[in-house]
């Protein structure tokens, strides 16, 4: 099975191939095919109009005692609508269908549009000197529209292969939304562009007195762009639906783990920003820095779990410098232990040392790396989406 943008690229070896999570379910006598020699069933799906096209080649054929397995039965049963039996026509859907995810969304509602990430805001052409500006959007529909219920019937092939256990909605159903992400392309003179990247589907339940529940039965990211974060941007976009409006909760319809995953990294970086909580986490991250400046920056004179005593008898004692935070006096410390081939200049090894010296040299040390770990400090949490 291969997910396909253009005609070219329809049996060529190198295509963008898609497996599958069980196929059995659509044969009868348990997933096998019977009566065929050197079967080979290469199946094309579009990513423009989402048209399927499935190409079968066998050296012959027989009765073997069982039968020959009918084989465009099953094939419906997988591709259903969006089955296309001739080549030919499926070859001439990628320039009929090039506008049809921009007409089906035209009269969605835009909840999300940013930059899309990376330098896929210009084109890789060196060639060509048009430069494009490429956009990540998610538009809600109802999906008990015509055009918008066909949509989603054509990607139900992509549902029953992808995600285990799953069926297809109620298009008729009114409470039936759906979320799409899509990425658009333009220029100087307007959209060239759109293609699907991923869908939600999601069902409105009434809460009383005056509310709604929302609940997450499909979610679903085409295989070319997995691991690109538009799962991540669904599932963000339906939390801001859900403040926004109201409701009373999202859930989410027997998910995967993978999802399980995505949901609470999401989760997460919600809590990060939770303003009756985060003045907490400041404080605790301040003093984790801390704790992790203080333990880089001793090393390696930090000699933390070693034995009690050296076996070397004139090697010295280990030292234990005490790091006061606003939280436990006794949780945070710094213990080393000089060696006679370790110079130890920029910490007092006297046992009887003052313990504001002491710290004040250690306060020393934590701003020569300060600058160090902040930056990266920085660009963790620029990267952290």
């Amino acid at each position: 099975m291969f997910a396909v943008s253009c005609k070219e690229e329809v049996g060529v070896e190198g295509s963008f191939q898609i497996d599958p999570v069980d196929l059995n379910q659509f044969f009868d006598e348990d997933g096998k095919i019977f009566g065929y020699k050197n079967l080979k069933i290469n199946i094309f799906l579009s990513t423009i109009s989402f048209h399927a096209y499935a190409d079968v080649t066998f050296e012959s054929s027989s009765d073997g005692g069982k039968g020959i397995t009918d084989l465009k039965p099953a094939l419906q049963k997988i591709l259903g609508e969006s089955l296309v039996e001739e080549k030919e026509e499926f070859l001439q859907t990628f320039s009929s269908g090039v506008d049809y995810i921009r007409n089906v969304i035209s009269n969605g509602e835009v909840l999300r549009c940013e930059a899309a990430r990376g330098d896929n805001n210009k084109s890789n052409n060196q060639l060509e000197p048009e430069s494009f500006t490429v956009e990540h959007q998610v538009i809600r529909m109802a999906v008990n529209s015509m055009s918008v219920g066909e949509l989603y019937w054509r990607l139900v092939p992509l549902v029953l292969l992808l995600v285990d256990g799953s069926s297809p909605i109620d298009v008729t159903d009114p409470r039936w939304e759906i979320y799409v992400a899509v990425e658009s392309k333009s220029n100087d003179q307007g959209v060239v562009g759109i293609k699907l990247l991923g869908f939600a589907a999601v069902y409105r339940f009434y809460y009383y007195p005056d509310s709604s529940r929302l609940r997450i039965s499909q979610v679903l990211v085409l295989p070319p762009y997995l691991g690109q974060g538009h799962g991540r941007l669904l599932l963000e976009v339906l939390n801001s639906v859900a403040l926004s409006e109201n409701v009373y909760d999202v859930t989410v319809e027997e998910p995967s783990d993978y999802l399980q995953h995505v949901r609470t990294i999401v989760d997460m970086h919600r809590l990060l920003d939770f303003e009756p909580i985060k003045q907490a986490i400041i404080s605790l991250k301040i003093l984790t820095t801390v704790t992790l400046i203080a333990w880089r920056t001793t090393e390696p004179l930090l000699r933390i779990e070693q034995e009690t005593t050296s076996k070397d008898t004139g090697a010295a004692e280990k030292q234990l410098i005490e790091v006061p935070n606003d939280y436990d006096h006794e949780m945070t410390f710094v213990m080393f232990c000089p060696s006679d081939n370790v110079k130890v200049d920029k910490i007092n090894a006297e046992v009887e040392g003052n313990q504001v010296t002491r710290e004040e040299q250690l306060k020393q040390l934590v701003d020569e790396r300060m600058k160090e770990i902040m930056e990266i400090a920085q660009k963790i949490s620029l990267n952290r989406c």
